[in-house]
């Protein structure tokens, strides 16, 4: 019922952007599944001419269906930018399996003897196809387009991770911060659609063949229209900003800064974390949200804006425990304590600097770390319990994740699971409360303000001091989750703005500020 209350609530709050979403949504999947007809239809209809050419037809389209979706995606961006038309382009793709396949069937399950009687009366073959074939084959026909329709609907939810926009945006947000009322606020909406899609569809297929005829040509023309809806999410302004969807929602991030520096005239497009640096690689937008210590700043020539009113706190990362697994393994906690201030800013960014940009595994960086200062040792045996070890979904976690694996196989009789990738702060932190993981590196500024959530007085109060933040959030998770914060690394990879060197330099952007005041030109 609290779900429920929620959800309705931010419904009404966001009722512009969802109606704004819901169109982008339309629109993406009415021009793939346009394309995907006028494509699939004849390849389809060729194939019937054809038979010899249907298996590697349909299982090269087979095969489209089977790449996931998200990676398709990756690889269309280097082609074709980030937006709507890798996302048209993939969902298109995606639509033309049953399209194709339904086509072939539809045709190939028209009666021989119909055909013959056509045939009979001195119809050539473009006629017979045309006025028996087709038109009998039609209602088979549909059931391929309905079925592409759906499809198409559910995985243009993933077009918001490519900035191409619709309901995905409230979905992965909510996925990001473990918010089930801003999921569902998106998933229901594209369920409804799909079911919508879906009941218009049956009810043409249940037509008769003449009728259905002249609906089909009459969608044709409804189609682009409908493709028409699509809203293009880049705004008429000087800059164009691209953020994580963590990022926009976290009260560290994109509000927090608003809020210092009133960054209200910077539009913004919906990101996957792992693509906006080479959206800002290849200039398909021109600010985004990053980290201080990732190695692909210095890889993508990238400047790292000044934040001169302190939106941003402390963020040194740390290990976070569960209590009772340091009281069940008391050994466990000095082989933690190893990397206590033994990695400073320039040491994590270089480490990141080989898994981002020269493709190194995490776990060979971390190891080749410690034996450079001296803390590698050989695994020993395994006679004692396993230690769950989690990290969120980007390079720097993995490395960190590597670098507390191997020192526990090495210096205890543990042995270590290590579930990386487990996406956004909200999805790592409740696995840890709850026990699905024992630890996982966090950072201090994230534990302030995301998860303990104080007072901006009480915020104010601790005036940006790492020490006084650090002692914070210990005492907080001590007393409200029963977790410890073991001593921070060294490092502290802060939230920041990111901008191309080039371009911040042509335009003397050296600090937030200076973002903020040159857009209110």
């Amino acid at each position: 019922m609290e779900v429920l209350t929620e959800l309705l609530a931010f419904w009404q709050a966001q009722a512009g952007k969802l109606g704004h979403q819901t169109l982008q949504h339309i629109g993406l999947t009415a021009a793939s599944l346009l394309l995907a007809v006028l494509v699939g239809v004849p390849l389809g209809l060729l194939l019937t001419r054809r038979p010899r050419l249907a298996p590697v037809v349909l299982g090269f389209t087979g095969v489209l269906q089977t790449i996931p979706s998200i990676a398709l995606l990756g690889f269309l961006i280097p082609v074709l930018g980030i937006g709507p038309e890798p996302a048209i382009f993939a969902l298109f793709l995606y639509g033309l399996l049953p399209i194709v396949r339904n086509t072939l069937a539809g045709v190939q399950g028209v009666s021989p003897a119909v055909v013959e009687a056509a045939r009979g009366l001195g119809l050539t073959d473009g006629q017979v196809l045309r006025r028996v074939e087709l038109p009998l084959a039609l209602p088979v026909l549909f059931a391929g387009i309905r079925t592409a329709t759906v499809i198409n609907v559910g995985v243009a939810t993933l077009a918001a991770y490519i900035a191409a926009g619709g309901l995905g945006e409230f979905i992965f947000g909510g996925i990001a911060l473990n918010n089930p009322a801003m999921i569902l606020a998106g998933a229901i909406p594209a369920a409804a659609l799909a079911l919508a899609f879906d009941a218009a569809l049956a009810g043409l297929q249940r037509l008769s063949a003449r009728r259905l005829t002249r609906v089909g040509g009459f969608l044709l023309i409804l189609l682009p229209l409908l493709a028409g809806l699509y809203v293009l999410p880049r705004a008429t302004s000087k800059l164009l900003a691209g953020f994580s969807p963590e990022f926009v929602g976290r009260a560290d991030g994109l509000p927090g800064l608003q809020t210092k520096y009133g960054l209200a005239k910077l539009p913004s497009v919906i990101l996957a974390p792992a693509l906006v640096y080479e959206a800002a690689r290849h200039h398909d937008v021109d600010v985004i949200d990053g980290y201080s210590t990732d190695g692909r700043i210095k890889a993508y020539d990238l400047r790292v804006l000044r934040d001169d009113r302190g939106a941003f706190p402390p963020y040194f990362a740390a290990p976070v425990v569960r209590q009772a697994v340091l009281a069940a393994h008391p050994e466990l906690r000095p082989v933690l304590e190893k990397l206590a201030g033994r990695i400073n800013d320039s040491v994590m960014t270089e480490l990141n600097y080989r898994v981002d940009y020269r493709h190194e595994t995490p776990r060979a960086v971390a190891h080749d770390f410690l034996r450079r200062r001296g803390l590698w040792r050989v695994p020993q045996p395994i006679t004692g319990a396993t230690i769950r070890l989690g990290s969120k979904i980007f390079a720097e976690q993995y490395i960190l994740a590597e670098l507390y694996a191997a020192l526990i196989r090495g210096y205890t009789n543990l042995d270590v699971v290590t579930k990386t990738g487990l996406g956004g702060t909200s999805i790592c932190f409740e696995a840890l409360r709850t026990g699905a993981i024992d630890l996982y590196p966090e950072y201090t500024g994230t534990g302030l303000l995301v998860l303990l959530q104080p007072s901006p007085a009480t915020v104010d109060s601790l005036g940006g001091n790492p020490q006084a933040v650090f002692d914070y959030v210990q005492v907080g998770f001590r007393q409200r989750y029963g977790l410890e914060w073991l001593s921070p690394l060294g490092f502290n990879n802060t939230y920041a703005l990111l901008m191309r060197q080039q371009q911040a330099e042509q335009l003397q952007i050296a600090s937030v500020s200076e973002l903020g005041a040159y857009l209110r030109q």
